[in-house]
This record gives structure tokens, sequence and C-alpha cells, in this order.
């Protein structure tokens, strides 16, 4: 829902005062002229033209005005500036007519804009000062801005942190994704149970975003497809009967940091072909009415909707397909208003698909070519299977995408058959490749890597299949990829396979999330580490230096001192910022084994009350997470997690040695604050479960120390700062898929010979923390299997906890010494430049995309 207070976007841009168009004209300068001089901000035109918005937006002076209202007047002050760099960066684009990359995702989780926009414009100190000087705390400006619902988990901060480094390095993006009205959803707790509620961050408008009309596309679902024989005998495929939708594109400015580049996040909002059905309304069918319109409106709703039933399921394929099908349709026609020759698109296009959920693009792709193109297959194959780059998020095979062949052919019907004619081809690829090579089962090869298969549309095998790239996000994920769920492909296309490690935009997460910690490093090691982390090594000659250690250790105590403050007003719950700060906050799934942190905590609990006076430093243990709205156990975590709380924040005769706080809605924004206060920072997937993750990178250049297992990106973070600066435990990715591959292990047997796992176990169903003793009965049940036939304990929680115990009683007696302790932290944010997104994505351009950099030009 748009604010009718605010007025439309492009009539506001059409007012802009004088002073602001001077502004965006004077910000126009070549990247080498940035190197001279940077661009000074204009603390007094920033002023007058917020003062100036106040009025013009509102009727009001500052005085009168709410925070909210101050919020949307100083971001279209900074929009009002990075209006003409983008529009700079469009026209060198233009000129120079460079290659660019479509990053295709169903998330982008951006965060606040208006922090980042200033920070990356250079501009945030003076913005500051500015607000200063009218009486007002940019804080609680930037926390009038609700966190764009476009994402939910590590996959859409992946996406949007990669759009920040392409901007900040100059090279040619688009961002395709879904104008979500709703997000996932908002989470709130009750009771200690997760309930999802609307997350209606439109409510007020979206300052920085642009409505595009003019780019609008058609999308088609259902219906049946026609063949018609024109007079040279060539078939024409017709799609007939269908429902359509109208998306239209709404451009969001994606600022590099210092350099003037504005690339675009384009996210498609959906409106209906026909609109409100007055015809119909008149004769009383109000239901078909609104139809349409309500086709159009649950496009775009809510991300992920919940797919355990068919609707669900058909809702997902939709939108998938309506914001693939625009983005393509758009990618081809811009290409053509400039070329004349469609077989030179992949020259100057890629397609980066993000996961699975893209994979669309491909069919997509091909019936343009075919059915508008007028292309034979195996020149539209060419083109599309040189456009076209796959990212594989997963590792567990459950996790890799598939559709109901029912489904896809009705919701999809050219695409399906586009799809079969893949998978044929690709079948008898298979059948010649192996038809002679002794001791290989074809049937077998075909059941494990057709496209099309029992039933199902394989959306990852279509990907690799017509994929010129395939990547993993860390080395390990990498490997198991290739000798484990994807090694008959990997057999086939060697050559395809490759390894991204991710990375995170240190300019978000440091310089805007933790600026005592930025502040600090710049002293030390100058700002060259805002766009080139490595150069933060610098600090590594000051870990064992006493008075930086110190130093170091104070700023960790006010960001606690922050999020303690945080916690009070949010969860009202008291928390000593002298104690460790133990945090585990990131999506909520079992192979993440938020479980077993709590069951640790239940059992550090059960010490205590059977030892009061036992030695123990304390803790605050902080969760956050989310849980998919269909997902039992994810939520039960969560209502154990709160019940735990409850109990154990309660009890005075524990005397506060143990605090367990559960962080509602963790976002973007709340997880600025969290990384740069975090002591430790948990990272305990079962080994070979996690693809990378990227939160272990955030609180490492926050300066907190890992406990977890050498899963995903962690083996590649203890390679970096020493394992003797991180605390390692657990079963190893091997062990683990050993173990998978021979049926699992028992754990009845750690059951029936552990007391202490007996005994929390045990406390999940004898009443200790619910009176309703099987609340968490299927907890339970998932570590013992006692009423299934299916394997117990999948994410061997019980199996790793004795040894998960022992890292935490290491992590105890390492905060004790205090200048150990520091100096292990310092290192870990010098040994993080590795982990930069500006590492990751010149590597996709060096291996995958092959862009150039873009130089904007000096106006005459």
């Amino acid at each position: 829902m748009e604010n009718k207070n605010v007025t439309d976007s492009a009539e506001r841009e059409s007012n802009i005062c004088a002073a602001c168009e001077e502004d965006a004209v004077n910000t126009e300068s070549t990247p080498a002229e940035k190197a001279e001089e940077k661009p000074v901000f204009d603390k007094e035109l920033f002023k007058r033209s917020i003062l100036y918005n106040v009025m013009n937006m509102y009727r009001k002076n500052l005085e009168e005005a709410t925070p909210q209202q101050i919020f949307q007047a100083a971001s279209y002050s900074i929009k009002d500036r990075v209006i003409g760099n983008w529009m700079n960066t469009q026209k060198a684009y233009e000129k120079e007519d460079p290659k660019m990359v479509y990053y295709m995702s169903m998330e982008f989780l951006m965060g606040r804009a208006l922090g980042n926009n200033m920070i990356n414009l250079e501009a945030y100190q003076g913005a500051k000062e500015v607000l200063e000087e009218l009486g007002l705390d940019i804080n609680v400006i930037e926390d009038q801005e609700p966190d764009a619902a476009l994402g939910n988990g590590g996959l859409g901060r992946l996406a949007a942190c990669f759009l920040d480094s392409l901007a900040t390095l100059g090279y040619p993006a688009y961002g395709c994704g879904i104008r979500y009205r709703y997000g996932m959803f908002k989470q709130e707790i009750r009771d200690g149970f997760q309930v999802e509620v609307p997350d209606n961050w439109l409510a007020e408008g979206n300052p920085f975003e642009l409505r595009r009309p003019e780019y609008a596309k058609v999308v088609k679902f259902g219906g049946h497809v026609s063949v018609r024989c024109d007079e040279n005998g060539r078939n024409h495929f017709v799609q007939e009967g269908y429902q359509a939708v109208r998306a239209i594109p709404y451009d969001l400015p994606i600022v590099g940091y210092g350099n003037g580049i504005v690339n675009t996040l384009r996210i498609w909002d959906a409106e209906s072909m026909g609109g409100f059905q007055l015809d119909s309304f008149d004769k009383g069918d109000y239901s078909k009415a609104v139809e349409q319109e309500n086709l159009a409106r649950n496009l775009v709703d809510v991300l992920y909707p919940n797919d355990n039933h068919y609707a669900g399921k058909e809702l997902r394929l939709k939108q998938q397909y309506f914001f693939i099908s625009a983005s393509v349709q758009e990618a081809v026609e811009k290409y053509m208003r400039k070329h004349d020759d469609i077989h030179r698109f992949p020259e100057k296009v890629t397609f980066q698909l993000n996961d699975t959920h893209p994979t669309v693009a491909i069919p997509e792709l091909m019936r343009i070519l075919l059915d508008e193109y007028n292309l034979g297959w195996d020149e539209a194959w060419d083109i599309t299977t040189r456009t076209c780059a796959y990212t594989n998020h997963t590792i567990m095979a459950e996790a890799l995408e598939k559709w109901p062949i029912d489904l896809f052919s009705r919701l999809l019907p050219r695409i399906y058959q586009i799809v079969e004619e893949i998978n044929r081809r690709f079948v008898q690829q298979i059948e010649e490749k192996y038809a002679h090579v002794y001791n290989v089962n074809v049937q077998e090869k075909i059941r494990k890597m057709a496209i099309l298969y029992d039933g199902q549309v394989k959306m990852a095998h279509m990907a690799i299949v017509a994929g010129y790239s395939v990547n993993g996000v860390a080395r390990l994920h990498t490997e198991i990829l290739k000798s484990e769920e994807l090694r008959d492909f990997y057999e086939m296309f060697p050559e395809r396979f490759n390894n991204k490690t991710n990375g995170i935009t240190q300019r978000r997460f440091l310089l805007h999330g933790n600026p005592l910690l930025a502040q600090w490093v710049t002293e030390k090691v100058g700002d060259s580490w805002i766009t080139d982390l490595p150069q933060i090594s610098g600090l590594k000659k000051l870990a064992d230096d006493a008075e930086a250690q110190k130093e170091f250790m104070e700023i960790k105590y006010q960001n606690k001192l922050r999020l303690a403050k945080y916690i009070k007003e949010h969860n009202d719950i008291e928390v000593d910022p002298n104690s460790i700060f133990d945090v585990q906050v990131k999506r909520l799934h079992e192979y993440k084994r938020q479980l077993m942190n709590i069951l640790h905590v239940m059992h550090l609990y059960n010490e205590l009350k059977a030892h009061p006076d036992m030695e123990f430093f304390p803790r605050t243990f902080i969760f956050g997470a989310k849980a998919a709205a269909g997902y039992r156990n994810a939520k039960l975590t969560i209502k154990l997690i709160n019940t735990v709380a409850d109990v154990v924040n309660n009890d005075a005769s524990i005397k506060g040695k143990i605090k367990v706080v559960f962080i509602e809605n963790y976002n973007v924004s709340n997880a600025e604050i969290i990384f740069a206060a975090a002591d430790v920072s948990e990272q305990i997937s079962t080994a070979s479960k996690e693809a990378s993750g990227t939160g272990n990178m955030k609180f490492m250049l926050n300066g907190a120390i890992t406990l977890g297992t050498l899963d995903g990106a962690n083996v590649e973070i203890v390679e970096e700062v020493g394992r003797e600066n991180a605390f390692i435990f657990g079963l190893s990715s091997n062990e683990v898929i050993h173990f998978e591959n021979n049926g699992g292990y028992d754990p009845m047997q750690i059951f029936n010979t552990d007391a202490d796992i007996r005994k929390v176990v045990n406390q999940l169903i004898d009443g200790t923390y619910s009176a309703d003793k099987e609340l968490f009965r299927p907890l339970y049940n998932s570590l013992l299997n006692t009423l299934s036939t299916n394997r117990a304990d999948t994410y061997f929680i019980l199996k790793d906890f004795k040894s998960y115990a022992e890292a935490q009683k290491k992590v105890e007696a390492a905060y004790r010494d205090r200048s150990g302790w520091a100096k292990s932290a310092i290192l870990n944010v010098a040994c993080s430049g590795k982990f930069t997104s500006d590492r990751t994505i010149q590597q996709y351009v060096d291996e995958i995309w092959h862009l150039d950099k873009v130089t904007l030009q000096q106006n005459g």
C-alpha cells in the first residue's frame, strides 16, 4: 500500500529544488578525478533540501514533522544526489556497450537503504553532522526505515552483497527479483511460539524506488499450445487460452562506494491485465470481478509461500516464472535495442542463476529465441548454453528443487515442451556416452541424471545441463558436490564445475554496522580496507600490543552495551555486558543445529543447579532466527529456546550466570548490532551440510571467535586465522558422509550410556520445561526416533554433543585470559580479508562472466 502523503516519485523528481539539481550535476566526475580529489558533501545544501522536502511533501516545518516524515525527507535528499550518478552510469553503459550480468534471485536481503547509500556516497559523517545541527539523531532517523522485505536468509544477503561489490568495482549489473509486498513474514514471539504476521514494509512507501511502467512485460500462465505451419513448412508454437499478468518493474539504485557508479536492482510487481471487472460486479459475481487482480496480487504478496500443499507449490512456480519471464524478456529487448544480431547475445549478456529458483530462465530464453526470433533449436541452444550460469547453494539432495510434471506442464505448457526436448536430447547424450563403457548401467545413469524422471522436473539437473558454469560457494561444498551429490554430472561435464567461496561487504557489516571498530581500524591501518579488505591484515602487528588489546576490548564492550540496551528494550531482559556473548543467529533449520545449542544450555543449567558453587564464567546465549511457516520441528525449537529462557532467566538461584535471549524478527538491521557485540560465533552445522555460510564471515570481521564444525566456509576461516584462534569440534564431513552411506548410527547407545545427555533429552518430555509433556515430543523423537522406522538423529546432534560441550569449556577458559582472547579476536579481524564479496565478485568476473570495468565520462 503506497503512502498517499508522499508525492508520487515521478512528480517528486520533477519538483526537485534548483539547488538539488545543481548538486546532481556537480557530482558527475571520472573515477580518476575522484581518486585525486574526493567529492565534498555539501552540508548546507543537504540541510536546505531536508527542510524543503518536509515543507513540500508534508506542508510542515521541521518542528512539526514526525521522525518518519524526516526520514522520508532525508531519503529524498540523498536520492536527489544518487539520481545524477545513476543517470551518468546508464549513459556510460549506453556509450561503452559493456557486457552485462543479470543476477537472478528469488531473494535480495538488502537491509535499510538510507544509511548504506550515505556510506557509499561518502556522505554519512556530513549527513550526521547536519542532522545534529537540526537537533536530530541520525540513528533515530535511520530506525524509521523498515528493512526491505525482499529476502530471508543467506541466499538473499549474498545477492545483496554481490550487488554492492559489482557497483563498487565498476561492473555493469542488474539484480532481478520480485517486489514482495509482505516479504516472508514479520516474526512475532507470542507465549514463546513464532507467529507469522505480514511484514508491511511498504506501508509508508519506499523513497528510493522508481516505478518504470514503460518497461512492463506480459507473463502468461496455463492454457494450451497450438502448432501452426507457415508457407515454408516451419512449425510455430502459440500459447492460447492462457491467463496473463502484467509485470511492472521498480528500480532501486545500488550505489558503488566512492566511484559514482550506480547499478540497478530491478524488482517486478504484478498488475492485472484487465483490472477490476465492473460488468461482473454489476451482475453480482463479485469473485469474478476481482479474479484477475487477485491473481496478480497473489504473485507478489509473499516470499516462499508455504508449499506443503498443492496450491502453495503452484504459487511458488508461478512466482519463479513471473519474474524470470519478465527479466529475460527485458534483457533480450534491451540487447536488441542496440544490436541487430541475436546470435551475439552471449557476448553482451550473462545470466547468473542464484540457486535453482531461477532455472526456468533456461527454457524461457529458449522459448523467446525459438518462438519470437524463429531460430532453429541448435542455434537457440548454443546461445542459451553460452548465456546461463548456475550457482549451487545446497549439498542436501532433498533441497534441490523439483516440480511435479502435472503441475509444471499445466502451468507452463510451452516451457514444458521445451524442457521435454532438452531432456530428450540429454538422455540421448547419456546413452551415447556410456553405451559402450564397461560396468556402467546406462539406465541407472539416466535415472540419476535425467531432467524428467519419476514424474518430476528436476531443476538443478537442467541448470547443470544448460549452464556453461556450475559453481559451489565454498571449497569444501564444491568438492562434496563433485564427489557426492553431483558426481555423475561432474564426470560428464568436469570443465563446468568451479568454486567461488562466498563473501560479505565490509562497507555494511563493518563501516556502517560497527562504526567504533571501523574508526579504530582506519586509525591503525588507514582507510584502504573499505574497498580492499585484505589491507586489514595490517592489524596483525597489533595483536600482541597490550594497548591495542585494551582499546579493542573497550570497543567490544561498548558494542555489548548497545546490544544489551536493544535486548532490554525489545525483550525486557537484563543481560550483563561483562558476560560472554555467545551468539547463534541465522535461518532456523535442523542441520544448523540450534537444537544442540539449546540442549547444551539446558546441560549447563543442570550443572549449575547441581553444583551452585562451581567455577563458571557468566554466559549470555543469544539466538535469532526465522523458521519456515510449515516447518514444525524448527518452530518447536524456537518454542524450546524461549521456554528454556523463561525458566533459566527467572531462576534467582543461579545468580544470573546464564541468560538466554531470542531476538525477535532477526533481520539485517539488528544483525549489524548483534555481530558487533558477539564474543563467540556459533557455526555448528552438521559437517557437510552447510554450503558456505556468510554469518561466520560477518562475525569474524567484527572480532568474534568461531565455535564450529569444519563445515562450509568455516574450513577456510580456520585456514586464514589458524586453528588456535577458533574452537573446532565434532565429526568431519567425511565421517558424516561415511555414517550416512552406511545407515547412520545408533543414538540410543549414547542415550543409554551418557547420563548428562540422557538427562537433557528426557527433560524434553518430563515436564521440566513444559507442563504439557508432549509439547516437545517431536524433538525428542527426532533425536531418538522411538516411533519411526526412519533413521534417527539425522543431523548427529547427540553424536557431536560431548565434543561440543568440551569446546564450550575451552571457550570459557580462553575468555578468562583477557589478553589471549583479545589477541585471537584482533587476529580474526586481521585475517578476514579473503572473505570480502569484492574478492568473490572479481573471481566471478575473471573466471565466469568476463566483464569489463566501466569508466564514467566527465561532463563537457
